[in-house]
């Protein structure tokens, strides 16, 4: 009875060391949690010295169902080392059929609870759940790194793979997350999971002048300076932010200087007071820069409508001196010389000759071309009334942009309607300059006639890019030295709105090449 009992205690004991041994012995990340609350064995310890199975005492009878269950609870660590190291010391209390694994029990002993992630038969021995091969016996602990130096095989590769395969619940990093997910996710993360996403790189911080420009933000838009909104501080209001826009437009950076032509055969129809409105209104926009040309090839009127400061010379005594100013030292100063500067609308006049023993060709158009064009941004022509002299066809081949001045009577629409036909059989570059015409009306009092206005604006809105309505001025119609502080405000505004249409066209006309 003592020989029974003791030998029962030992084979608890037995059994416990065993638990302890699988109880610390670490579990790789993808396994799953064993049922039994037991562990495994530190890897360090080593199994007990193996004898020849001869050695062995025959198997002793399992332990009686009394036996306490305190081996199969989860033991304490000390406790555990104790257990071990006495099983350590007892070898001779192994099976028989011990085949060289310490840990194996035999196929008769009572065997810990099995893994029920196994799917071995039921009718052969507990193995390793793990292992590669369900139905083949093991011969060794799969846990055991004497008997084999490669590590565990992953039981969800293929038994034929050499190398163990990737964890399946392992996420790579360079894989993409929204891949994964379903289409009902992807609606609510369309750039994946907040927090899986793999690190994007930092943007290298740029300091290129011309980014950090761009990256400051706009300048506040400046407050009203006319009417109420001007004296409680406000914003603009609709006009004056059309008015500002169109200041803007007119003051456009011309990638070269330009040229641009007032033409309308017939004597009356308003083309010296458009010339000079529209040189005023770009001269304030831009703050200078603009000449106003007197292209009649005999005697105009302009030195009649232009204040005379001091300078009496025209485009004849210019001639004289141009030798003088074309030279490479020659200075704005030398030119401005013989022109009139008109300080209200910040530009200068060009006159004509007052005698007719001077009539101007078209060689003398190319040198007063050239040589204006070397010291404006703007040329603003007037021409005369002859559109068979050779002046007046270089003019038009020098012109970016074309503007007709008409009044609402038959005559002065009927020599515009007549031009725009003769143009339009020139060639090509003819025609583009009819495509980029405005159309300037300016009426004087009782000039308009409401039948004519009827029956041909809509022919000039289809021929022309813009038609502009400048209303009648007493400044203009006194027929004196133009002021352009003296005009009315409405007269100034349709100034500057001829000149922001103008400016947008020649925008378009440097776009082509030429």
């Amino acid at each position: 009875m003592t020989d029974s009992h003791n030998s029962g205690q030992h084979k608890d004991r037995e059994a416990a060391a065993a638990e302890v041994r699988r109880m610390w012995q670490p579990t790789p990340s993808w396994t799953q949690p064993d049922p039994s609350p037991a562990a495994a064995t530190p890897p360090a310890q080593n199994p007990p010295a193996q004898s020849p199975p001869a050695q062995h005492p025959p198997a002793q009878p399992s332990p009686p169902a009394s036996t306490p269950r305190s081996s199969q609870a989860t033991p304490d660590p000390e406790e555990g080392e104790e257990v071990a190291e006495e099983a350590q010391q007892q070898p001779d209390a192994l099976s028989p059929e011990y085949t060289g694994d310490s840990w194996s029990q035999p196929a008769a002993a009572q065997a810990p609870t099995p893994d029920p992630w196994s799917k071995q038969p039921a009718q052969e021995p507990a193995a390793d759940p793990w292992s590669k091969s369900a139905g083949q016996e093991q011969s060794g602990d799969s846990w055991s790194r004497t008997g084999r130096p490669e590590p565990a095989a992953d039981p969800w590769a293929t038994s034929g793979a050499k190398e163990p395969a990737a964890d399946p619940w392992a996420q790579p990093a360079e894989q993409d997350q929204q891949s994964q997910l379903s289409p009902a996710a992807q609606h609510f993360f369309p750039q994946g999971v907040p927090g899986q996403q793999a690190p994007q790189p930092e943007r290298p911080v740029s300091y290129r002048a011309d980014e950090l420009l761009q990256a400051l933000p706009l300048p506040r838009e400046a407050p009203a300076e006319k009417g109420v909104r001007s004296v409680l501080r406000l914003r603009p209001g609709t006009a004056e932010r059309l008015e500002r826009i169109a200041r803007a437009t007119a003051a456009t950076a011309f990638r070269r200087p330009v040229t641009i032509t007032i033409a309308n055969p017939k004597g009356g129809s308003g083309k010296t007071p458009t010339t000079l409105l529209l040189a005023g209104a770009l001269g304030q926009a831009r703050g200078g820069g603009v000449v106003a040309w007197d292209n009649n090839e005999l005697r105009g009127n302009m030195h009649l409508r232009t204040h005379d400061t001091n300078s009496r010379s025209t485009v004849t005594d210019l001639l004289q001196a141009m030798q003088m100013l074309t030279q490479p030292d020659a200075r704005l100063g030398d030119v401005g010389a013989y022109l009139r500067h008109q300080v209200s609308g910040q530009y200068d006049v060009l006159t004509s000759a007052t005698t007719t023993y001077a009539q101007i060709e078209a060689k003398d158009f190319d040198q007063i071309h050239r040589l204006l064009s070397r010291f404006y941004k703007v040329l603003v022509i007037d021409t005369g009334n002859n559109e068979g002299s050779s002046n007046w066809r270089e003019a038009m081949k020098a012109s970016d942009v074309l503007v007709i001045p008409i009044k609402w009577k038959s005559l002065s629409c009927a020599a515009a309607v007549q031009m725009l036909e003769e143009l339009d059989h020139q060639g090509p570059d003819a025609q583009r300059l009819i495509r980029r015409a405005v159309i300037a009306v300016s009426n004087g009092p009782g000039d308009v006639n409401k039948e004519v206005e009827k029956q041909l604006r809509p022919y000039f809105e289809s021929r022309a890019a813009a038609v502009v309505d400048i209303p009648t001025d007493p400044h203009i119609a006194a027929e004196g030295p133009l002021d352009h502080s003296a005009l009315q405000p409405a007269t100034r505004r349709a100034a500057l709105e001829l000149a922001a249409k103008v400016a947008e066209q020649v925008t378009i006309a440097l776009n082509v090449p030429r």
